[in-house]
């Protein structure tokens, strides 16, 4: 599944080739990618100007002239890309838009798992996963206090505890699994359990590792591509996801694999041990 920082860079590519573009047509090849009305999402959305495309957490948010904002989340497999007018799509799009500088911007995705809601601007953090998401990751909005305060009220594995949106946006199996390698944190470690100690180097960790793995335009490790479809590079950056079997950089002990809330998990059983409680 895209996590935050490739879903920040589809967004990046998408306001190249998209932000102030009109939309002339739309196809619709796979109705249940459209949570609205087909029809009535059409006739909204023809004729309007895509003026900017936003992201919170793994959610794209487009938003168009009208003052309506379509909310689009890629889930499993979902990328979008832009490709001439006249060329046929590839297999397995399943939204286009027609676009008034003869291209065409396609909505691909294998799994059918991704979705698209049109909603008025301003009402789309009422929307499901948006209306309990948790802060950004960046040192402004996720402060060191607020970690403090969820961690120690927390009672879940921290594992399973991170991926919960709630409390903190756009973290996913991959990055969860390097910040606790990076933080020397046991997976099943419950998060109430951590040191003020560990919850800075944590916080610290996630903040740098989210920023670092933009930088290098996500992680591609199955299917992910950008709007131009180039796929990023931050595989060759991971110290524990992926990398079972392997030697740990730190120490050397062979990484393991188990699962934690239904998740394949790597670690180091050497450097990540769980606290005696």
């Amino acid at each position: 599944m895209p996590e935050l920082p490739e879903v920040e860079t589809v967004r990046r590519g998408l306001i190249k080739i998209a932000k102030g573009r009109k939309i002339i047509g739309i196809d619709v090849h796979y109705p249940q990618t459209i949570t609205n009305d087909v029809e009535m999402f059409k006739e909204a959305l023809i004729g309007q100007t895509i003026e900017d495309i936003n992201r919170r957490g793994k959610y794209l948010l487009f938003r168009f002239s009208n003052q309506l904002t379509m909310i689009s989340h890629l889930r499993m497999e979902g990328k979008y890309f832009g490709i001439p007018e006249g060329e046929v799509p590839r297999k397995h799009t399943h939204v286009v838009f027609h676009l008034d500088d003869n291209t065409q911007l396609c909505y691909n995705d294998t799994r059918k798992f991704g979705r698209m809601t049109l909603v008025e601007t301003g009402e789309e953090l009422s929307y499901a996963g948006l209306k309990t998401i948790g802060p950004e990751p960046t040192d402004k909005d996720f402060t060191l206090e607020y970690f403090k305060d969820i961690v120690h009220k927390g009672r879940r594995e921290i594992k399973p505890f991170l991926l919960d949106q709630k409390g903190v946006a756009g973290l996913g199996n991959i990055y969860v699994d390097e910040v606790l390698w990076m933080s020397q944190i046991h997976p099943e470690e419950h998060a109430n359990n951590l040191t003020d100690q560990q919850i800075t180097r944590l916080r610290e960790n996630i903040i740098d590792e989210i920023a670092i793995a933009t930088e290098h335009h996500g992680t591609t490790v199955h299917s992910y591509t950008n709007a131009f479809g180039h796929a990023g590079d931050f595989q060759n950056e991971l110290h524990a996801y992926g990398r079972v079997g392997e030697p740990c950089e730190r120490c050397g002990t062979k990484l393991v694999k188990i699962k934690v809330a239904q998740r394949g998990t790597t670690f180091c059983p050497h450097c990540q041990q769980l606290s005696e409680e």
